[in-house]
């Protein structure tokens, strides 16, 4: 469905709402966003897809090569490694050189799944996990708020998922780490009101990524599947996130999640919270109505002991 949009392009500069439902002006070049996570999957064509509705994207990764094949694609792309403060300071002050210390819009969207019963999960793993989804993403936040700030408006859309508000087994410290975004990203939401900076979150179920391969090389990184108890689900587990194709019935291409985000962006009334794929529409529909005992039930035969 066509989105309304934020910004009319009228004499070289595009139209935005900002402070207090004031009308603020800014220039072609202003029209920006600094994405993260821009490797594969939701960045990648979250990045492709802004770009051709006239943003000027900010692409960034972790890895070098990657920052490379970005580069090469046109991007204007930068490193940016969430568990490295230096590096995110780097990148931010990068743009801001950049676009004369404007920024319109963050998406939050680098990060991984760590795989992995909870009683198997060390405090490092748990440890590492929270320092890319949760710390990197809010030191990122807390880095670009004063500039939008200053220029009386910007909207910050974190990536979230289906598993930042119920739980599913194995997936202990995603979850963990997604809950903790939501908390974060609603107690933002409410401190910035009436500054003209906008929260919204996105809550994807299954999308078509690497994520699957990079849980899995998480899950080799910090789970002793054979000494562990679980170690039968982990075999499910593992079959799971090796198979080729989709993993998981009603998954989406990313374009679901960039259709929300261009919504988020562009609405002068964005969502809080934008659900994508049938199951977080489901669990959220679920988790109003049942009793919890009645949910646990229902989120342990979807997590199908490692299958799913």
């Amino acid at each position: 469905m066509p989105f309304p949009l934020l910004f009319d392009f009228r004499g070289g500069c595009f139209r935005a709402r900002g402070h207090a439902g004031y009308t603020v002006f800014m220039a072609a070049q202003d029209k920006s966003v600094l994405i993260t996570g821009c490797s594969s999957g939701i960045g990648l064509c979250a990045a492709r897809g802004l770009r051709a509705r006239g943003y000027r994207v900010f692409a960034t990764a972790r890895r070098q090569a990657d920052v490379a094949g970005l580069a090469a694609e046109g991007f204007e792309a930068l490193q940016l490694d969430l568990d490295d403060s230096a590096s995110i300071a780097a990148a931010v002050e990068a743009v801001l050189a950049r676009t004369g210390g404007r920024l319109y819009a963050l998406f939050n969207n680098g990060g991984y799944g760590q795989p992995g019963a909870v009683e198997d999960l060390s405090r490092e793993a748990l440890r590492r996990q929270f320092e890319t989804n949760v710390f990197g993403w809010q030191e990122l936040t807390n880095r670009v708020i004063p500039v939008m700030r200053r220029q009386g408006y910007g909207r910050i859309v974190h990536n979230s998922s289906v598993l930042g508000f119920v739980a599913l087994a194995y997936r202990g410290a995603y979850n963990a780490s997604k809950f903790a975004l939501e908390g974060l990203a609603d107690t933002q939401r409410l401190e910035l009101r009436g500054t003209g900076i906008r929260i919204s979150l996105i809550q994807p179920g299954p999308i078509e990524s690497r994520f699957r391969a990079n849980a899995y090389q998480a899950f080799l990184a910090w789970v002793d599947a054979e000494a562990s108890p679980h170690r039968e689900a982990y075999r499910a587990l593992v079959a799971r996130l090796t198979q080729p194709g989709p993993a998981a019935p009603f998954t989406l291409p990313p374009e679901a999640v960039l259709r929300c985000l261009i919504h988020a962006l562009e609405s002068r009334r964005p969502r809080i919270r934008y659900r994508v794929t049938v199951p977080t529409h489901a669990f959220a529909v679920l988790k109003r109505l049942l009793p919890d005992a009645w949910l646990d039930w229902v989120l342990g035969r979807a997590s199908g002991g490692g299958r799913r």
